[in-house]
């Protein structure tokens, strides 16, 4: 887990004393030095497939510094490759980045709407002889550009006169060229040791439809080109971005240069957000949903934030885990057992604990007598302010069927033939007898109750064994409970050999499932504790009106270690 500044206990999620992280402290220097006076930031995703939680950690940063140092945040969408970008990316995003409390009010911005600007600065540059139209293709400029250890060589059309260079470029804009046959260059050095600044490519030709600007243009900028003119044009004052983007810097600074911003932004780096084995790589769920593997962006296997949202995950616990995997910029991972902690966390005090009977068997109750009787049970023990609810009790109930054995071993306290154990808020009950089907297995359970042990009574003659929960069976409805594990086998890695992700076949488990009335009303997205079974969320996609469908969010049981 990588951390710079900051840690946590195992009794409480609040941190230690803070210090600034090392963006922070640029920042500090930057404001000291007077270099800038206000703190613009912005989060500048392509709209190219759905967010996923290594963006969270971007858009948490972005806007926890603006606010921060009483700055301004923008939403930018780095549309500048209509190839792969589409309208039902832009409005996943624009929701994601809303849900997580970052406040872009009248500042959501698209890097299309500054093409006009891009253009200028392109011709500009060609103007100061910084810019050349070239002629080789794409294999060729490849070929010329070198590598780590040979100098590139400079494109035959390099020289060509400021004159020709804006008539050609002109023509390119005009549409005169097809894709790939004419391309405008920087003009900076072939012999440089750093690639990215070996007379990198400013504009391409694309005869394609754009989502924003439709048929407006044929030709569309680099993003290495485009985004500091977004950034410089937005006053953005610090871009902070990933560490892959370090090598790109230069680049970055000699664009806002020789285009003259008066006030050019500065690029900071930071280390990525690494969850283990999990499928964050845009093409890898691309074709995961293509292939049906999933139902969708948002299927709850995934982590992009549309599906930790439709699983049950909230801002808080996102929030939180950003915070607790810390700003750094050495390149590690978290533990997907991290983010478990964190939303098991947020949600322990927050959520009701209702009974639900996941794999059930029939509990009878010979000795019992009557139509039945409505018990009061707290909604949960550790937070009485989320009150009470009354709940049926009568002479047929469902339990788990891992709460009953036959033969149990040492130390089982559920129910036995010689063990009595509590019914949660009801009685004692004691087994007498059992039936089993053809095959074995337990699927009824006799058992007598003592009236006097009714929970709430005061009866303390005798301790029960154990407490097990259950629901009612005149009343309990039926619904389809999903179980997730990881989508990739933690045991045997991420990839196969051949390259092929590793899938896990218990990743979905559906079943039938036993759950108390008051849970059949439960709202989309409205999540509970399953007593003993882990917390809930109420699927926002497949559910239907008293209907719902459940998706566990979480177990109960933590794997997760702190030092």
């Amino acid at each position: 887990m990588a951390e710079e500044n900051r840690s946590f206990t195992d009794e409480s999620t609040n941190l230690e004393p803070e210090s600034k992280n090392f963006i922070e402290n640029f920042i500090d220097e930057d404001l000291k030095e007077g270099k800038v006076k206000e703190i613009k930031t912005r989060f500048p995703p392509e709209p190219n497939g759905y967010l996923h939680i290594g963006h969270a950690k971007s858009i948490l940063l972005n806007y926890g510094i603006a606010q921060e140092y009483n700055g301004t945040f923008n939403l930018r969408f780095d549309d500048t490759n209509p190839v792969k970008e589409k309208t039902e990316f832009v409005d996943s995003i624009r929701k994601d980045v809303e849900w997580l409390g970052a406040d872009f009010e009248n500042r959501m911005f698209f890097a299309s709407d500054y093409f006009p600007i891009m253009y200028e600065k392109a011709v500009f540059l060609i103007q100061k002889g910084k810019a050349f139209v070239d002629d080789l293709t794409a294999e060729e400029i490849k070929e010329y550009r070198g590598d780590y250890n040979t100098p590139g060589k400079e494109s035959p059309y390099r020289n060509r006169s400021i004159e020709e260079n804006l008539r050609l470029f002109t023509e390119m804009k005009e549409g005169k060229y097809q894709d790939g046959e004419k391309t405008l260059r920087a003009k900076i050095d072939m012999a440089s040791p750093n690639i990215n600044m070996r007379d990198p490519i400013l504009y391409r030709v694309s005869h394609m439809s754009h989502h924003n600007t439709g048929d407006e243009w044929c030709i569309y900028p680099m993003y290495d080109f485009a985004h500091p003119i977004e950034d410089a044009v937005e006053g953005i004052s610090h871009s902070l971005c990933t560490l892959e983007f370090e090598d790109h810097r230069p680049l970055y600074d000699w664009v806002v240069q020789e285009c003259e911003f008066p006030f050019p932004p500065r690029q900071i780096e930071f280390a990525k957000l690494y969850l283990t084995n999990v499928v964050t790589g845009k093409r890898y769920i691309k074709k995961l949903v293509e292939d049906k593997i999933v139902d969708g962006w948002d299927d709850p296997r995934l982590v992009t934030i549309a599906a930790l949202r439709r699983r049950g995950y909230t801002k808080e616990s996102l929030a939180q885990f950003v915070k607790l995997s810390g700003i750094s910029k050495a390149q590690s991972s978290s533990d997907y057992s991290l983010l478990e902690y964190c939303i098991r966390e947020d949600l322990k005090l927050k959520k009701p604990r209702y009974m639900a009977i996941l794999d059930p068997i029939k509990l009878i109750i010979d000795n019992y007598e009557g139509e039945g009787e409505i018990l009061i049970i707290p909604n949960n023990l550790e937070n009485e302010d989320l009150g009470e609810r009354e709940v049926h009790f009568s002479k047929e109930l469902y339990i788990e069927r891992d709460d009953f054995m036959v033969d149990p071993p040492k130390k089982y306290k559920r129910l036995t033939m010689e063990n009595e154990v509590r019914l949660m808020g009801a009685y004692f009950v004691k087994a007498v007898s059992y039936e089993c089907d053809e095959e074995g297995n337990v699927t009824v359970v006799h058992c007598t109750y003592d009236p006097a042990t009714k929970s709430g009574s005061g009866f303390s003659e005798r301790k029960a064994k154990g407490t097990i929960h259950w629901v009612d069976a005149k009343t309990a409805f039926t619904a389809e409970v999903r179980l997730y594990e990881q989508l990739i086998d933690e045991e045997k890695g991420k990839l196969n050999a051949d390259g092929s992700l590793n899938f896990n076949p218990n990743s979905l488990t559906v079943k039938n499932c036993y759950l108390e009335k008051i849970l059949e009303s439960a709202e989309p997205l409205e999540s509970f504790q399953f007593v003993r079974n882990g917390y809930f969320c109420v699927d926002c996609k497949d559910s239907t009106e008293g209907h719902p469908i459940f998706n566990r969010i979480v177990s109960l049981k933590s794997s997760f270690k702190v030092n």
